[in-house]
């Protein structure tokens, strides 16, 4: 697969949706990301940034100090990673909103998505973020404003009052509040270019786009994660963009997090797909116009939403879709290239029937985690629902009686006991493994709903075959490790 051309800015995306890295981590994967072919870091910290002030209430509860954000900028100058930090200042504001000192700002009181564009003090608030982002930042030289999926935009009761005005729309609206951001960012840092995701700008028409002045103050980011992308209608996009007055765009491809809510493995070939055609499309357009693409990695689809794809998890495909960026292409020389990165001895980009560990960083809970999402529930699944001992002689309607024949105990309890045992050690080593990565809360949650509901199941089974048979349930020799 070759596209004739490569990308000469790559930048990671990192978001932390409550579940950043450890801050010691990135000494190792720096310098992965690095080798890997990447020259820039997109850090969107939502909750995990050090808030200071009025926006304490804004940290989560493990969010990094200050000494730690110096530590990691550090490290990525170290290993030649330009930072690009991300603030939220318009949509996806949940992590901002839910709380309900700040709730009177929302553009629908029921939705914590979007922020009231109407309120001075919605301005002041983001104002206030981004100078304290920009602190820990100085001299960067993007900052990124966010401004995507702007939900119910136009349907609170000032904006609705608003829209009633001849010549208002949404579109206009919108424009205003990105100008506002933009205007407040540049006043104040002057060598900062704010940039944009692009989907609150595509339908718009180009003389309202020229007109806002907006593509005189901003870059946007052409985002677009389909493995089938329309490369004809984002070249088409372009030249719009380019025609309102954009002197510089982004692209945006996805390396995770783009394929399911609670994905647990990447589809590396989607990936490896979606990104390629990016290449086709910086080909197809004017060579100065593109400044780089961001790989974006996404941990949750919003703030409420649970978690996909981890990080660790995500290395190979991050690695495929870097090196074929850089090489133009996944040719034989540029998968060999990415086996010897991590220390994969096959690689597979179309399934994950290769269990084998690597040597990169995260590399245990890759492996932990495949076995996780393709064989502990349709291993309970087989038990519980196919098993013609357990479906025949132990079904719902015997358990909830606590009945059972003595005999079919022997043919039931051994293997459930067997598999309790083997998902339970293992569960306990992705526990562990987890946890030197990220902090408590987030493996807490990807245990509790990746693994502990099957676990659960598996025990109650063995809870149910005890009472049913009572004093005449005796371990087989041969079951393995009791619950």
């Amino acid at each position: 697969m070759s596209t004739g051309r490569k990308a000469d800015r790559c930048v990671c995306h990192l978001p932390s949706d409550g579940c950043f890295l450890i801050a010691s981590l990135f000494r190792q994967v720096f310098p992965l990301f690095h080798a890997l072919g990447a020259n820039g870091l997109l850090l969107e910290y939502e909750d995990m940034f050090p808030y200071d002030g009025h926006l304490r209430l804004l940290r989560a509860k493990h969010a990094y100090s200050p000494p730690e954000i110096k530590e990691i900028l550090h490290l990525a100058t170290l290993n030649e990673l330009e930072v690009i930090p991300l603030v939220q200042t318009f949509g996806h504001m949940e992590f901002v909103l839910k709380h309900e000192a700040l709730a009177h700002l929302r553009e629908v009181a029921l939705f914590p998505n979007t922020l009231n564009p109407h309120e001075a003090e919605s301005l002041a608030l983001v104002g206030a973020m981004i100078s304290q982002v920009m602190e820990l930042h100085p001299g960067a030289r993007w900052l990124h404003v966010g401004c995507d999926e702007v939900y119910y935009l136009g349907e609170g009761e000032a904006s609705r009052r608003w829209l009633q005005q001849e010549h208002n729309t949404k579109a206009r609206l919108c424009l205003s509040h990105m100008k506002a951001v933009a205007r407040h960012v540049l006043a104040r840092h002057p060598t900062t270019t704010p940039l944009v995701w692009d989907d609150m700008l595509r339908a718009i028409p180009e003389d309202q786009l020229s007109a806002s002045g907006v593509p005189q103050l901003v870059e946007p980011v052409l985002w677009d994660y389909g493995a089938d992308l329309d490369i004809h209608g984002k070249g088409l996009l372009m030249e719009k963009y380019r025609k309102c007055g954009f002197l510089r765009l982004w692209a945006a491809s996805a390396f995770k997090g783009a394929t399911g809510a609670s994905q647990a493995l990447p589809p590396i070939e989607h990936h490896l797909r979606n990104n390629l055609q990016w290449l086709q499309v910086a080909a197809s357009g004017p060579a100065d116009m593109l400044q780089g693409i961001v790989l974006t990695g996404w941990q949750r689809y919003d703030h409420f939403s649970v978690l996909c794809e981890l990080l660790p998890v995500g290395i190979p495909s991050l690695a495929v879709c870097l090196q074929s960026l850089l090489h133009g292409g996944f040719a034989e020389d540029v998968k060999a290239r990415v086996e010897n990165f991590l220390g994969i001895s096959s690689l597979e980009i179309t399934d994950f029937t290769s269990e084998a560990a690597g040597s990169f960083p995260g590399s245990d809970i890759l492996v932990l985690v495949m076995h996780v999402a393709l064989h502990l529930r349709s291993s309970v699944d087989a038990l519980l629902e196919r098993d013609r001992y357990v479906t025949g002689w132990f079904s719902p309607y015997h358990r909830g009686r606590k009945s059972i024949h003595p005999v079919m105990v022997q043919h039931i309890q051994p293997q459930a006991l067997s598999l309790l045992a083997r998902w339970s050690t293992l569960g306990q080593e992705l526990e562990a493994s987890l946890h030197r990565v990220f902090y408590p809360d987030a493996v807490e949650e990807w245990l509790e709903e990746n693994v502990r509901p099957s676990l659960r199941r598996l025990q109650a089974l063995v809870q149910d075959l005890r009472e049913a048979a009572g004093p005449s349930l005796s371990p087989s020799p041969h079951s393995g490790q009791d619950s």
